[in-house]
Protein backbone atom coordinates (compact mmCIF):
# COMPACT_ATOMS: atom_id res chain seq x y z
CA UNK A 1 0.00 0.00 0.00
CA UNK A 2 1.16 3.48 -0.93
CA UNK A 3 1.02 6.25 1.63
CA UNK A 4 1.50 9.31 0.46
CA UNK A 5 2.29 12.58 3.25
CA UNK A 6 1.48 16.09 1.86
CA UNK A 7 3.32 18.71 3.45
CA UNK A 8 2.09 22.41 3.23
CA UNK A 9 4.71 24.64 2.25
CA UNK A 10 4.41 28.32 1.14
CA UNK A 11 6.29 28.87 -2.10
CA UNK A 12 6.72 32.37 -1.65
CA UNK A 13 8.31 32.49 1.90
CA UNK A 14 10.40 29.05 1.42
CA UNK A 15 9.63 27.31 4.62
CA UNK A 16 7.42 23.98 5.46
CA UNK A 17 4.53 24.90 8.03
CA UNK A 18 5.49 21.21 9.33
CA UNK A 19 9.02 22.54 9.77
CA UNK A 20 7.59 25.31 11.47
CA UNK A 21 5.27 24.15 14.32
CA UNK A 22 7.90 21.24 14.87
CA UNK A 23 10.15 23.74 15.82
CA UNK A 24 7.61 25.70 17.67
CA UNK A 25 6.83 22.32 19.78
CA UNK A 26 10.45 22.45 20.19
CA UNK A 27 10.81 26.31 21.72
CA UNK A 28 7.47 25.41 23.90
CA UNK A 29 9.25 22.60 25.37
CA UNK A 30 12.38 24.53 26.24
CA UNK A 31 10.20 27.63 27.63
CA UNK A 32 8.48 25.26 29.90
CA UNK A 33 11.72 23.55 31.09
CA UNK A 34 13.10 27.58 31.73
CA UNK A 35 9.72 28.35 33.75
CA UNK A 36 9.64 24.89 35.52
CA UNK A 37 13.32 25.51 36.80
CA UNK A 38 12.96 29.03 37.68
CA UNK A 39 9.73 27.45 39.62
CA UNK A 40 12.15 25.28 41.64
CA UNK A 41 14.44 27.68 42.07
CA UNK A 42 11.59 29.65 43.88
CA UNK A 43 10.36 26.94 46.16
CA UNK A 44 8.39 24.91 44.20
CA UNK A 45 9.21 21.14 44.95
CA UNK A 46 8.03 18.18 41.96
CA UNK A 47 5.71 15.42 43.70
CA UNK A 48 4.25 12.30 43.42
CA UNK A 49 0.91 13.60 42.55
CA UNK A 50 2.55 15.33 39.02
CA UNK A 51 3.40 14.11 35.84
CA UNK A 52 6.97 13.76 35.45
CA UNK A 53 7.25 11.34 32.42
CA UNK A 54 8.30 14.89 30.48
CA UNK A 55 11.79 13.77 32.52
CA UNK A 56 12.13 11.17 29.72
CA UNK A 57 11.37 12.92 26.60
CA UNK A 58 12.26 16.50 27.41
CA UNK A 59 15.10 18.05 25.03
CA UNK A 60 18.58 16.68 26.84
CA UNK A 61 20.53 20.24 26.04
CA UNK A 62 18.12 22.35 28.11
CA UNK A 63 16.99 19.94 30.56
CA UNK A 64 20.53 19.64 31.53
CA UNK A 65 20.73 23.56 31.38
CA UNK A 66 18.11 23.69 33.92
CA UNK A 67 19.22 21.16 36.69
CA UNK A 68 23.09 23.49 36.08
CA UNK A 69 20.81 26.22 36.82
CA UNK A 70 19.35 24.86 39.43
CA UNK A 71 22.46 23.59 41.09
CA UNK A 72 24.46 26.70 40.54
CA UNK A 73 21.69 28.69 42.97
CA UNK A 74 21.50 26.31 45.69
CA UNK A 75 24.69 24.97 46.19
CA UNK A 76 26.72 27.71 44.16
CA UNK A 77 30.04 26.24 42.46
CA UNK A 78 31.57 24.17 45.24
CA UNK A 79 32.20 20.67 44.55
CA UNK A 80 32.33 18.06 47.30
CA UNK A 81 35.28 15.20 47.61
CA UNK A 82 34.64 12.64 49.27
CA UNK A 83 36.82 8.74 49.22
CA UNK A 84 36.37 5.58 50.76
CA UNK A 85 38.15 2.73 52.04
CA UNK A 86 37.42 -0.70 51.60
CA UNK A 87 37.61 -1.71 55.65
CA UNK A 88 36.43 -5.06 55.79
CA UNK A 89 35.92 -7.38 51.82
CA UNK A 90 34.26 -10.13 50.71
CA UNK A 91 32.00 -12.59 51.82
CA UNK A 92 28.91 -10.71 52.45
CA UNK A 93 25.90 -12.46 53.69
CA UNK A 94 23.57 -10.15 51.00
CA UNK A 95 22.65 -11.31 47.70
CA UNK A 96 22.73 -7.86 45.67
CA UNK A 97 23.30 -8.90 42.24
CA UNK A 98 25.40 -6.39 41.39
CA UNK A 99 28.09 -7.04 43.50
CA UNK A 100 31.27 -8.26 43.40
CA UNK A 101 31.64 -9.11 47.62
CA UNK A 102 28.24 -10.82 47.51
CA UNK A 103 28.90 -14.35 48.70
CA UNK A 104 26.56 -16.00 46.43
CA UNK A 105 28.11 -14.38 43.24
CA UNK A 106 31.44 -15.68 41.80
CA UNK A 107 33.44 -12.56 40.72
CA UNK A 108 37.06 -13.78 42.67
CA UNK A 109 36.76 -10.59 44.54
CA UNK A 110 39.46 -9.89 47.23
CA UNK A 111 38.58 -11.33 50.69
CA UNK A 112 39.68 -9.81 54.13
CA UNK A 113 38.70 -8.87 57.66
CA UNK A 114 38.20 -5.12 59.47
CA UNK A 115 41.82 -3.09 58.00
CA UNK A 116 43.99 -2.30 61.48
CA UNK A 117 43.75 1.14 63.02
CA UNK A 118 46.93 1.80 61.55
CA UNK A 119 46.06 1.30 58.03
CA UNK A 120 43.09 3.25 58.03
CA UNK A 121 44.85 6.20 59.56
CA UNK A 122 47.48 6.46 57.16
CA UNK A 123 45.12 6.50 54.02
CA UNK A 124 42.95 9.12 55.91
CA UNK A 125 46.10 11.39 56.44
CA UNK A 126 47.10 10.82 52.52
CA UNK A 127 42.95 11.51 51.53
CA UNK A 128 43.03 14.65 53.82
CA UNK A 129 46.23 15.93 52.27
CA UNK A 130 45.11 15.27 48.84
CA UNK A 131 42.39 17.66 49.86
CA UNK A 132 39.66 15.31 50.09
CA UNK A 133 36.53 16.61 52.23
CA UNK A 134 35.02 13.34 53.52
CA UNK A 135 36.10 9.96 54.40
CA UNK A 136 33.81 7.04 54.76
CA UNK A 137 34.68 3.64 56.26
CA UNK A 138 32.66 0.80 54.47
CA UNK A 139 32.62 -2.51 55.31
CA UNK A 140 31.09 -5.84 53.49
CA UNK A 141 28.50 -7.61 55.05
CA UNK A 142 24.70 -6.82 56.81
CA UNK A 143 26.40 -5.35 59.98
CA UNK A 144 29.23 -5.06 62.48
CA UNK A 145 29.01 -5.80 65.61
CA UNK A 146 30.62 -7.39 68.85
CA UNK A 147 34.33 -7.07 68.94
CA UNK A 148 34.71 -5.52 65.02
CA UNK A 149 32.03 -2.66 66.02
CA UNK A 150 34.14 -1.94 69.27
CA UNK A 151 36.93 -1.71 67.05
CA UNK A 152 35.20 -0.22 64.59
CA UNK A 153 34.41 2.66 67.11
CA UNK A 154 37.96 2.93 68.42
CA UNK A 155 39.42 3.60 64.66
CA UNK A 156 36.55 6.72 64.52
CA UNK A 157 37.89 7.82 67.75
CA UNK A 158 41.01 8.07 66.13
CA UNK A 159 40.34 9.46 62.91
CA UNK A 160 38.57 12.39 64.50
CA UNK A 161 41.03 12.95 66.84
CA UNK A 162 43.78 12.81 64.01
CA UNK A 163 42.64 14.03 60.66
CA UNK A 164 40.83 17.51 60.01
CA UNK A 165 37.90 15.15 57.67
CA UNK A 166 34.27 14.96 57.94
CA UNK A 167 33.79 11.40 58.38
CA UNK A 168 31.13 9.07 56.98
CA UNK A 169 30.26 5.94 57.51
CA UNK A 170 29.03 2.32 55.73
CA UNK A 171 28.74 -0.21 57.89
CA UNK A 172 25.20 -2.08 57.04
CA UNK A 173 22.57 -2.85 59.70
CA UNK A 174 23.02 -1.21 62.60
CA UNK A 175 21.17 -0.75 65.87
CA UNK A 176 20.29 2.58 67.30
CA UNK A 177 23.38 1.90 69.93
CA UNK A 178 25.78 1.23 67.39
CA UNK A 179 24.58 4.73 65.70
CA UNK A 180 25.09 6.78 68.73
CA UNK A 181 28.21 4.98 69.36
CA UNK A 182 29.62 6.28 65.98
CA UNK A 183 28.06 9.41 66.39
CA UNK A 184 29.90 9.76 69.45
CA UNK A 185 33.18 9.19 68.20
CA UNK A 186 32.34 11.54 65.26
CA UNK A 187 30.81 10.52 62.51
CA UNK A 188 28.70 13.04 60.94
CA UNK A 189 26.85 11.27 58.05
CA UNK A 190 25.69 7.64 57.31
CA UNK A 191 25.59 6.01 54.20
CA UNK A 192 22.65 3.60 52.70
CA UNK A 193 21.60 3.15 49.51
CA UNK A 194 18.02 2.39 48.84
CA UNK A 195 19.65 1.11 45.24
CA UNK A 196 16.43 1.49 43.21
CA UNK A 197 12.93 2.37 43.18
CA UNK A 198 10.35 0.16 45.84
CA UNK A 199 8.85 -1.61 42.92
CA UNK A 200 12.18 -3.06 41.43
CA UNK A 201 14.18 -3.60 44.68
CA UNK A 202 13.07 -7.12 45.00
CA UNK A 203 14.84 -7.74 41.34
CA UNK A 204 17.90 -6.60 42.76
CA UNK A 205 18.27 -8.17 46.41
CA UNK A 206 15.99 -10.82 48.37
CA UNK A 207 18.00 -10.87 51.51
CA UNK A 208 16.83 -7.75 52.93
CA UNK A 209 14.11 -4.88 51.81
CA UNK A 210 13.54 -2.06 50.99
CA UNK A 211 11.62 -0.97 54.00
CA UNK A 212 14.77 -2.53 55.97
CA UNK A 213 16.57 0.23 53.67
CA UNK A 214 14.13 2.88 54.75
CA UNK A 215 14.08 2.11 58.22
CA UNK A 216 17.89 2.22 58.77
CA UNK A 217 17.80 5.61 57.20
CA UNK A 218 15.10 7.04 59.60
CA UNK A 219 17.15 5.59 62.75
CA UNK A 220 20.09 7.06 61.33
CA UNK A 221 18.41 10.32 60.65
CA UNK A 222 16.68 10.17 64.32
CA UNK A 223 19.68 10.51 66.33
CA UNK A 224 20.97 13.65 64.79
CA UNK A 225 23.27 11.95 61.59
CA UNK A 226 23.51 13.38 58.06
CA UNK A 227 22.22 10.95 55.67
CA UNK A 228 23.92 9.93 52.39
CA UNK A 229 21.95 7.21 50.24
CA UNK A 230 21.28 7.11 46.67
CA UNK A 231 21.96 3.74 43.81
CA UNK A 232 22.62 2.43 40.87
CA UNK A 233 21.07 2.94 37.61
CA UNK A 234 21.90 0.91 34.40
CA UNK A 235 20.62 -1.98 36.38
CA UNK A 236 17.67 -2.92 33.99
CA UNK A 237 14.70 -0.79 35.69
CA UNK A 238 12.89 1.91 33.61
CA UNK A 239 13.00 5.71 33.33
CA UNK A 240 9.71 5.73 36.35
CA UNK A 241 12.20 3.39 38.32
CA UNK A 242 14.71 6.11 38.46
CA UNK A 243 12.44 8.89 39.09
CA UNK A 244 10.43 6.79 42.11
CA UNK A 245 14.05 6.67 43.27
CA UNK A 246 14.23 10.31 43.13
CA UNK A 247 10.90 10.87 44.45
CA UNK A 248 11.79 8.46 47.93
CA UNK A 249 15.55 10.49 48.29
CA UNK A 250 13.31 13.87 48.44
CA UNK A 251 10.90 12.65 50.52
CA UNK A 252 13.60 10.86 53.23
CA UNK A 253 15.27 14.68 53.12
CA UNK A 254 19.04 12.98 52.75
CA UNK A 255 22.05 14.54 52.37
CA UNK A 256 23.50 13.68 49.69
CA UNK A 257 22.51 11.06 46.78
CA UNK A 258 25.12 9.30 45.51
CA UNK A 259 24.25 8.42 42.04
CA UNK A 260 26.25 5.20 40.53
CA UNK A 261 26.09 3.97 36.85
CA UNK A 262 26.06 0.29 36.94
CA UNK A 263 29.44 -1.36 35.99
CA UNK A 264 28.76 -4.40 34.94
CA UNK A 265 31.29 -7.37 37.11
CA UNK A 266 31.45 -10.76 35.59
CA UNK A 267 30.26 -13.15 38.12
CA UNK A 268 27.25 -11.19 38.96
CA UNK A 269 23.89 -11.70 37.77
CA UNK A 270 24.08 -8.51 36.04
CA UNK A 271 27.49 -9.33 34.29
CA UNK A 272 26.46 -9.21 30.88
CA UNK A 273 23.60 -6.39 30.65
CA UNK A 274 23.95 -3.69 28.46
CA UNK A 275 25.81 -0.17 29.78
CA UNK A 276 23.60 2.66 29.81
CA UNK A 277 24.30 5.04 26.72
CA UNK A 278 26.02 8.54 28.51
CA UNK A 279 22.68 10.31 27.09
CA UNK A 280 20.81 8.15 29.36
CA UNK A 281 23.13 9.01 32.36
CA UNK A 282 22.84 12.64 31.76
CA UNK A 283 18.88 12.70 31.63
CA UNK A 284 19.13 10.61 34.88
CA UNK A 285 21.40 13.01 37.11
CA UNK A 286 19.58 15.98 35.79
CA UNK A 287 16.56 14.89 37.09
CA UNK A 288 17.69 14.05 40.43
CA UNK A 289 18.54 17.50 40.49
CA UNK A 290 15.36 19.16 39.43
CA UNK A 291 13.62 16.58 42.12
CA UNK A 292 16.14 17.38 45.12
CA UNK A 293 17.71 20.74 44.10
CA UNK A 294 19.06 21.44 47.73
CA UNK A 295 21.26 17.52 47.90
CA UNK A 296 24.79 17.18 47.32
CA UNK A 297 24.11 15.10 43.73
CA UNK A 298 27.03 12.60 43.83
CA UNK A 299 28.48 10.99 41.13
CA UNK A 300 29.94 7.45 42.28
CA UNK A 301 30.85 4.62 40.19
CA UNK A 302 30.52 5.06 36.23
CA UNK A 303 32.23 8.48 35.48
CA UNK A 304 34.83 6.60 33.07
CA UNK A 305 32.06 6.45 30.58
CA UNK A 306 33.02 9.47 29.84
CA UNK A 307 35.93 10.17 28.23
CA UNK A 308 37.01 13.51 29.32
CA UNK A 309 36.39 12.53 33.53
CA UNK A 310 33.12 13.30 32.55
CA UNK A 311 32.95 16.99 32.84
CA UNK A 312 29.63 17.55 31.31
CA UNK A 313 28.19 15.78 34.50
CA UNK A 314 28.94 18.45 36.50
CA UNK A 315 27.21 20.60 34.09
CA UNK A 316 23.80 18.65 34.38
CA UNK A 317 22.98 19.10 37.81
CA UNK A 318 25.82 17.02 39.98
CA UNK A 319 28.26 18.94 42.48
CA UNK A 320 30.09 16.26 44.18
CA UNK A 321 31.63 12.93 43.27
CA UNK A 322 33.87 10.28 45.22
CA UNK A 323 37.00 10.16 43.50
CA UNK A 324 39.67 7.67 43.73
CA UNK A 325 39.18 4.26 43.74
CA UNK A 326 35.68 2.47 43.94
CA UNK A 327 35.30 -0.66 46.08
CA UNK A 328 36.16 -3.00 43.03
CA UNK A 329 35.60 -0.24 40.02
CA UNK A 330 38.95 2.24 39.69
CA UNK A 331 37.56 5.91 39.89
CA UNK A 332 39.45 9.35 39.16
CA UNK A 333 42.32 10.25 41.03
CA UNK A 334 41.74 12.63 43.30
CA UNK A 335 45.02 15.31 41.28
CA UNK A 336 42.70 14.46 38.00
CA UNK A 337 39.75 15.69 39.32
CA UNK A 338 41.13 18.89 41.48
CA UNK A 339 42.63 20.18 38.34
CA UNK A 340 39.61 19.03 36.53
CA UNK A 341 37.30 21.21 38.69
CA UNK A 342 39.63 24.30 39.04
CA UNK A 343 39.23 24.54 35.06
CA UNK A 344 35.97 24.42 34.76
CA UNK A 345 35.76 27.27 37.63
CA UNK A 346 34.51 25.23 40.47
CA UNK A 347 35.27 25.87 44.24
CA UNK A 348 36.98 22.68 46.28
CA UNK A 349 37.94 24.30 49.30
CA UNK A 350 35.47 22.40 52.30
CA UNK A 351 32.29 24.07 52.97
CA UNK A 352 31.11 21.53 55.36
Amino acid sequence: MLLTIFIKVDIKKGFCYTCKNKAKSQQERGNKLKRLAKEIIEGRRLNREEDLSFFETADLAELCDGADNIREYFCGNHIDLCTIINGRSGKCSEDCKFCAQSAFNNTGCETYEMLDKQTILEDCKKREAAGVHAYSIVTAGRAVTGKELDNLVEIYYVLNRECNISLCASNGFLTREAFERIKDAGVSTYHCNIETSRANFKNICSTHSYEDKIDEIKLAKSIGLNVCSGGIIGMGETFDDRVDMALQLSELEVFSIPINVLMPIKGTPLGDIDRLTNEEILRSVAMFRYINPTAYIRIAAGRSYFEDGGRILFKSGANATITGDMLTTVGNNTAQDIVMFKEMGFDIASNR
